[in-house]
């Protein structure tokens, strides 16, 4: 009987120490959970995961009934219809961007021969009022008026250019997405720049619109109008039609530009030195490489037959630039140029804008050939004989 007692007082001895090991454990995670858990940051991102996960429309729309998916499927149907139907009425706006364009052509071109000094304005076409620039000039204009009246005669010759002169360039100047293509030596050629007008496509063809720049007779190339068109399509993609949002451009066909002899600007020519390792030998040769300038505006990147282009990162940036840009003058430049001319229509937050480290940092190109010291230079194109004559039709 006593060995059973103490064999029962052994057992009774041994284990509390078990029970009391396994609360201690449990114990410790639960302290440690709660304490995860009364972290505020921790509940949000818990919460905002619960969230995500209960009520996202795909979750939603598997717990309906059948009967209630294959009405949706109905509803989508519907839906394909009334993109086809927005897509004729784009097409119609189209039509009237057409007969609208010719409308407003007359007063565009009394703009370039305003601008150009091929007709001089009358004195009341010239009248403006701008109750805020007299209230703020009228002071300063009447202490001027004395003194200006005397030198009017005199400068009068002196500082009556022909029309408005440097007018498209300015404009490239004051809109950061054009001032951004172009390189200084841009600048003395599109100084020759006279127009810019927007042609739509024709009843039956193509819906496209092509955008003509008018050049004065110059020293760099032997056009009077560079092009660029932009080719639309305007019908949902039968593998996604719910995309559809409008018109979209799927492809854009630029222009050949005959530079005159050595002042294709789009190119630069290089030379370079090589040493040979073994027989220390130099020799100089010459390469031609690309050129960062406006007028590479003329030579885009080739778009695919389907309208979508296969191209680096680099490349379809560039691309959705080319796009933007051509809506740009379309939709704002052409037919408000004198506002962007004066600053007027330049908005502090444009939609245009490029983000930090997009562009990228220049890199210098230090790679050599097996066995060459480079030394490279570069040729200005206007003193080098033997330049391309053109850029490449697209």
């Amino acid at each position: 009987m006593m060995a059973d007692k103490n064999s029962k007082g052994d057992d009774a001895s041994v284990e509390p120490l078990g029970i009391d090991k396994q609360p201690t454990e449990s114990k410790g995670k639960a302290k440690l959970t709660a304490q995860v858990m009364q972290n505020p940051q921790v509940l949000a991102a818990l919460q905002e995961r619960l969230d995500s996960v209960a009520h996202t429309p795909s979750s939603y729309i598997e717990t309906l009934p059948k009967a209630v998916k294959r009405r949706i499927n109905a509803l989508k149907h519907l839906q394909v219809k009334c993109a086809h139907i927005e897509a004729k009425f784009y097409e119609e706006v189209h039509e009237l961007e057409r007969k609208y364009a010719a409308l407003y052509q007359p007063y565009f071109e009394k703009r370039r021969d305003i601008t150009t000094g091929n007709v001089e304005p009358t004195d009341a076409e010239c009248e403006w009022h701008s109750d805020k620039e007299e209230e703020e000039e009228l002071a300063e204009e009447m202490k001027k008026k004395a003194a200006i009246e005397e030198k009017k005669e005199e400068s009068e010759q002196d500082e009556n250019p022909k029309g408005i002169p440097e007018f498209w360039v300015t404009i490239f100047r004051n809109v950061d997405m054009l001032s951004e293509l172009v390189e200084e030596h841009d600048e003395p050629i599109l100084k020759h720049l006279q127009d810019v007008r927007v042609k739509f496509s024709e009843p039956n063809e193509q819906m496209s619109f092509t955008l003509e720049f008018h050049f004065e007779p110059n020293d760099y190339f032997t056009n009077s109008v560079l092009t660029k068109t932009y080719k639309m399509k305007s019908e949902p993609d039968e593998t996604d039609p719910f995309s559809f949002e409008g018109p979209e451009i799927v492809d854009f066909v630029g222009c050949t530009i005959d530079w005159k002899k050595g002042k294709n600007i789009t190119v630069k020519t290089i030379k370079k030195k090589q040493k040979h390792k073994g027989r220390g030998t130099v020799r100089t040769i010459t390469k031609q490489v690309p050129n960062d300038s406006f007028f590479n505006f003329f030579n885009p990147v080739k778009v695919s037959g389907h309208g979508e282009a296969e191209m680096d990162e680099d490349s379809e940036f560039n691309l959705a630039t080319d796009f933007e840009i051509g809506h740009f003058f379309r939709e704002r430049i052409v037919p408000r140029a004198v506002l962007y001319f004066t600053g007027e229509a330049i908005d502090d937050d444009e939609d245009y804008e490029v983000e930090e480290g997009e562009e990228g940092e220049e890199e210098d190109d230090d790679e050599e050939e097996e066995g060459d010291e480079d030394d490279d230079a570069e040729i200005d194109p206007k003193k080098e004989p033997n330049q391309p004559a053109e850029c490449k039709q697209q």
